[in-house]
């Protein structure tokens, strides 16, 4: 996967996290920073951090409606187009592109074996499922 994510940020000039976020934009013209947040599985502000050098770069541009002055709504300029031409690939990277491929009863029996792992894991908890494994080292099972 880190192969993947250096091609992308080669052929784009964008880390491949900024290009995911510059397709959200694409897929769904005027969206929100909390929407892109919620479909990239990102904390609010980190979301808002990656669209704030998106804009700096001229990749996107922010508005609001008439109607909803407290909404900033997003837009792909020519720049954020002609970047996300250069993908190599899906932006989220290939592990989601080809998970959302599997049969329905595949992902349920991959959710069993990864829970399973989770519990193997050195804080054995299915509360640290989110954590990242780097944060994780050095805790020991109970």
């Amino acid at each position: 996967m880190r192969q993947y994510f250096r091609l992308v940020e080669e052929r784009c000039g964008l880390p491949a996290s900024q290009m995911w976020a510059l397709q959200e934009v694409c897929r769904t013209e005027g969206i929100g920073i909390n929407d892109i947040a919620l479909r990239m599985g990102i904390h609010q502000s980190t979301a808002s951090l990656l669209v704030e050098k998106l804009v700096s770069a001229g990749m996107v541009s922010k508005f609001r409606l008439d109607d909803d002055q407290r909404k900033v709504r997003l837009r792909l300029e020519s720049a954020g187009q002609k970047a996300l031409f250069s993908l190599p690939g899906p932006a989220e990277g290939i592990l989601p592109a080809a998970l959302s491929a599997l049969p329905e009863v595949v992902l349920r029996i991959l959710n069993i074996n990864l829970d399973a792992l989770i519990c193997e894991l050195p804080s054995g908890e299915k509360s640290f499922a989110g954590t990242p494994l780097a944060e994780m080292v050095g805790r020991s099972k109970p």
